[in-house]
């Protein structure tokens, strides 16, 4: 299905750079949490000016009509606290689905709530935020799209930067779906609306579209560069967190961990326990796989050079 693929893709960007080799908690960069996508509180960034961003903006462009309904679904991390190191909680926030007019006509706003929790081993801060989604129409049948991811967290004294990060919402992206319609690639546009994409404004993301190729009813707007229609390696065997690395290289590296470094891996982050698990029960043809692959990418034909 359509959106199997898109949520496979979907969850390689939202853990990309959770954890990186060699997965353990005491390893420094792991100390230091860096993920693509995050939307810190807007105190925070008007009290500390610089890079980092508390509000993401997608356009994008849609042929469609008075039945053309979109619907949102945006996912990001929750950073929480336990037993003295951060890990990351899924969480999603989606809209109704909204007709394309109705949109123009009025912005549609989500809130975007979640409450604190404190135990004795546990600590999750309440999360507070927004979600704004509107349409102008740019001519007859043509729609120009836009969503604004907004954290609206405050605190009575800003923090550090490691607590800002459990009031911060962590790789943040959204599936975009639209009904009787179709997105237009910001990318490879057609030649008469190549003026139209480029007035998209895109500011800490950029949509693409998802799903087996050729099809135009689902877009990721992704803080990761990714081109139309990625997909996930069928020789991967699952999430490692690091797209700048080899599968094959960092499967190997982690057999090469000593027994007590496994032992901090299985007794740290339940992701990094499993991609110690799967990793240690690959059969040696699963490395065969991972040694290479041939793929013919397809390139201009004739005609398209001309």
């Amino acid at each position: 299905m359509n959106a199997d693929r898109v949520e496979q893709i979907a969850n390689a960007v939202l853990y990309e750079g959770y954890l990186l080799y060699p997965y353990r908690s005491s390893a420094v960069k792991n100390q230091l949490r860096f993920n693509f996508g995050v939307l810190y509180p807007r105190q925070h960034c008007e009290q500390n000016p610089g890079s980092d961003a508390w509000e993401m903006q997608t356009e994008c462009l849609v042929r469609g009509s008075a039945a053309t309904t979109i619907e949102i679904k945006t996912r990001f991390l929750h950073m929480v606290e336990r037993n003295g190191r951060q890990e990351g909680i899924e969480r999603a926030v989606s809209t109704p689905a909204c007709g394309l007019s109705s949109l123009e006509a009025q912005s549609l706003w989500q809130r975007i709530v979640f409450p604190g929790v404190a135990a004795d081993d546990y600590r999750a801060d309440p999360l507070d935020g927004e979600l704004e989604l509107s349409a102008s129409k740019i001519e007859d049948g043509l729609f120009r799209v836009t969503l604004r991811t907004r954290n609206k967290a405050r605190f009575d004294e800003v923090p550090g930067r490691e607590e800002v990060l459990l009031r911060s919402l962590v790789s943040v992206h959204s599936i975009l779906q639209v009904t009787c319609g179709n997105f237009i690639s910001l990318l490879d546009p057609p030649q008469e609306l190549r003026e139209a994409a480029e007035g998209c404004k895109n500011i800490g993301c950029w949509p693409v579209l998802v799903g087996e190729e050729g099809q135009t009813d689902m877009m990721l707007a992704s803080p990761i560069i990714l081109y139309d229609y990625p997909q996930i390696a069928p020789e991967s065997s699952g999430d490692l967190f690091d797209g700048c690395e080899i599968d094959e290289i960092l499967a190997l590296r982690i057999l090469t961990l000593t027994d007590e470094e496994k032992q901090e891996v299985r007794g740290g982050d339940e992701r990094a326990r499993r991609i110690l698990e799967r990793t240690e029960m690959l059969p040696p043809e699963h490395f065969q796989k991972l040694h290479g692959a041939m793929r013919v990418l397809r390139g201009p034909s004739p005609e398209e050079v001309q």
